[in-house]
């Protein structure tokens, strides 16, 4: 039996990507996980991957997939999620937004006044959706004094990155992971954002194989790439740390929380943190703050 055997989680924008490692990760120690996202139906998208092939991947792995349709721009889509959530589960132990609207113009080498105003969807899904997710989670979570709520960030909080809207959003996911975890602290629920590097998605393999010069750059070399499934397994290990409200209200590098578990990826590789070359977490645990203001 795993780990997270009897606990449940909502990842949101598993389909595939980030979200769907995380999911297979919580799933295979023996979490109930709700898969969120947008792709119900094969060739919907031009990537491969739905909602449902990743729920019955879960089920493989030892764990419950739940797949629900969800487009995280759209409110009333959100509150119907967790109000599904309360009524078959009873509660819920881990909130992970990873949802982010991600324009297909990400990586093209153009100022910011030169892309569509559009691009501003990832203030819509990837902020917004996360705050409105976590205020639903917060009603689950708080009475039963306990949870986690993670928010999947990057390097880009502090370093350049794609350009300038996906920086400030990722600055933004930050700042809000930790100020949630102020206000949740008295609850026994912990906040915290994680920073991935580059990771091997299908839609960053697909750039990485498609546009001439991404690959080498500081954002994109794979020496220094993770799997899909290599910030899930850090996700499971804070689940079950006994310490993680000490931890609440940070920001921190996967690769770090990663080697302060022992935990590799899964070809065996110890994943580098990229601190030195791109730059370090701005926000600090809530409890560290709070002695520091002790007199």
């Amino acid at each position: 039996m795993g780990r997270l055997a009897g606990r449940v989680a909502v990842v949101t924008g598993a389909s595939r990507g980030i979200g769907k490692g995380i999911a297979l990760a919580l799933a295979a120690e023996g979490a109930t996980v709700y898969v969120t996202g947008r792709t119900t139906e094969p060739g919907a998208s031009p990537l491969p991957g739905t909602i449902g092939e990743t729920a019955a991947q879960c089920d493989e792995r030892g764990g419950r997939g739940i797949a629900v349709a969800v487009d995280h721009g759209d409110d009333r889509q959100v509150a119907a999620l967790f109000a599904r959530v309360r009524e078959e589960a009873g509660g819920l132990d881990i909130l992970v937004n990873n949802a982010f609207a991600l324009p297909d113009d990400l990586v093209e080498p153009r100022p910011f006044w030169e892309k569509p105003l559009s691009n501003l969807q990832m203030f819509r899904v990837g902020v917004r959706s996360n705050y409105v997710a976590a205020w639903h989670a917060a009603q689950l979570m708080v009475p039963r004094g306990s949870g986690l709520i993670v928010a999947i960030s990057g390097y880009a909080g502090v370093s350049y990155t794609y350009g300038v809207i996906f920086g400030t959003a990722k600055t933004a996911v930050d700042r809000m992971a930790h100020d949630l975890a102020v206000e949740l602290a008295p609850h026994g629920v912990a906040s915290l954002s994680l920073w991935q590097g580059l990771t091997l998605t299908e839609l960053a393999l697909r750039n990485l194989a498609s546009i001439p010069g991404l690959e080498g750059q500081p954002a994109t070399r794979r020496e220094d790439a993770c799997s899909p499934e290599f910030p899930g397994r850090v996700i499971a290990a804070l689940a079950c740390d006994p310490e993680l409200m000490h931890l609440s209200g940070g920001t921190y590098i996967t690769a770090e929380l990663a080697a302060r578990y022992g935990i590799r990826d899964l070809d065996g590789r110890q994943i580098p943190s990229l601190r030195e070359r791109r730059g370090s977490p701005l926000w600090g645990p809530v409890m560290e703050e709070a002695k520091g203001a002790e007199p």
